[in-house]
């Protein structure tokens, strides 16, 4: 891959293992990525074989030969797409910095392949003022890793009072949302998406009955009843996402909902989608891949919301992602401390570090769907919920790209973990697919 130069920026390979390196080139080096398959429907290279040059943060080069630069990529049977941009992340920075905070989440992110966040509002306290959108993106201009206020729907995602959302949206925030909690009460979910309207804003929301998942600590089916453990229904998923379909076609305005996990919330979606409501959605790209089998030996890293559901869920979601119905793959990423994850399983909490892993789901995933239509799902499409434009992959554009190589095997461990959290389920394991090098904002991080 050629000869390393430049400091590093993030110390986290192993003498075993420097290909974990991470490091950043100085100002005005050439970058030529070479032999690369293009993988974005907008560019006129989309699924071509060409070499890349960056100089100096810009793509200036795009063509067959060797153009001359200081360092070379070789990148045959790799895949260079736009930046990937995360529809909804979690940090604990402010208040629970112990689980993520700013640093280690941009680090975290960049290695992984993202080169944009949109970041839930549930901190401590939540995204709902002006100082906290700008707390969350005044870094902006410096990181490679640009990172959006999601701000909250209600005051402390409470679901009872609403926020000042036109405020917020000239503050800066790129979208409204309850983020981890759902938004429970109907009439304040009716309001937001006519309060929203003014500014053209989207509503994101994650259905979730609480009475009904109550208690619950993972999916409801025969493994829970063989585990001796209180299910979470389908139907607590299904019943307020079914409401709100419905309060949009009432009010109008835009919705879209994340962290989908049952097979017919996706039929839900899908004709709410014939019926032209303007309605998107996500999965995370572990849902699709993982199922309840799995929590067997009550493995908490295994223990996340929406819980992991049957084949019969996870066929429904490849199916959904194959026909458009699910517009975005998120990574779900939900880092917790050593403290809040090994106890027993039914005092744990949910979720999982999915951010440096998420290219390996991509590869996974592909084996189902094609990947440029995945890459369509981490790159424009959530850019398009929230509002933002989408990179382009031509001369004379910054360069905002992620180089992926589906081929390359690694492991998720102490030394090549940026996370603060080490709750994956694929920590310690051997995993398929790794973004290679990431550009952006002038600044570039390469996997040496």
């Amino acid at each position: 891959m050629g000869t390393r130069s430049g400091p590093a920026l993030f110390a986290c390979g192993s003498p075993a293992d420097s290909l974990f390196e991470i490091t950043v080139n100085p100002p005005g080096m050439k970058i030529l990525i070479q032999s690369a398959t293009l993988l974005d429907k907008q560019s006129p290279f989309h699924k071509k074989k060409k070499n890349v040059l960056i100089n100096n943060g810009r793509i200036t080069e795009i063509g067959d030969k060797k153009f001359a630069a200081d360092r070379v990529i070789q990148a045959a049977g790799m895949f260079l797409t736009t930046g990937w941009f995360d529809l909804g992340t979690y940090v604990g920075d402010p208040g629970h910095e112990q689980r993520e905070d700013l640093t280690s989440l941009s680090a975290t992110a960049a290695s992984g392949g993202f080169t944009g966040l949109a970041v839930l509002p549930n901190t401590n306290p939540p995204i709902q003022s002006k100082n906290g959108v700008a707390y969350l993106e005044s870094g902006n201009s410096d990181r490679l890793v640009q990172m959006h206020a999601l701000a909250s729907v209600t005051l402390n995602n409470k679901g009872e009072e609403l926020t000042e959302m036109i405020d917020l949206h000239e503050a800066g925030a790129v979208g409204f949302t309850d983020g981890l909690k759902p938004i429970w009460h109907s009439d304040i979910y009716l309001k937001a998406l006519q309060y929203l309207q003014k500014f053209n804003g989207v509503l994101i929301d994650h259905p979730e009955d609480v009475w009904l998942s109550m208690y619950g600590q993972m999916h409801e089916g025969v493994n829970s009843t063989r585990l001796g453990l209180k299910g979470i229904p389908r139907i607590a998923e299904e019943l307020p996402l079914g409401r709100n379909i419905e309060l949009l076609n009432y009010g109008g305005g835009k919705a879209h909902f994340s962290r989908l996990s049952t097979a017919k919330s996706i039929d839900l979606v899908r004709a709410a989608q014939k019926r032209g409501l303007k309605v998107t959605c996500d999965i995370t790209g572990y849902q699709a891949l993982l199922d309840d089998s799995l929590l067997a030996d009550f493995d908490t890293n295994y223990k996340v919301s929406p819980p992991l559901r049957e084949k019969t869920d996870r066929d429904a979601l490849i199916k959904g992602l194959k026909d458009g119905t699910i517009g975005v793959i998120s990574s779900g990423h939900r880092p917790h401390d050593d403290e809040s994850k090994q106890l027993e399983f039914d005092l744990a909490d949910f979720g999982i570090v999915n951010l440096q892993t998420f290219a390996a789901n991509l590869v996974a995933l592909s084996e189902a769907v094609p990947m440029e239509d995945l890459i369509d799902k981490v790159t424009v499409n959530p850019r398009q919920v929230v509002g933002l434009p989408s990179p382009l992959l031509e001369e004379g554009q910054m360069a905002n790209l992620t180089l992926l190589d589906p081929k390359h095997k690694w492991t998720l461990d102490a030394g090549t973990n940026l996370s603060k959290a080490k709750n994956s389920p694929w920590y310690g394991q051997q995993v398929k697919g790794r973004t290679v090098a990431v550009f952006n904002n002038g600044k570039s991080i390469i996997h040496a």
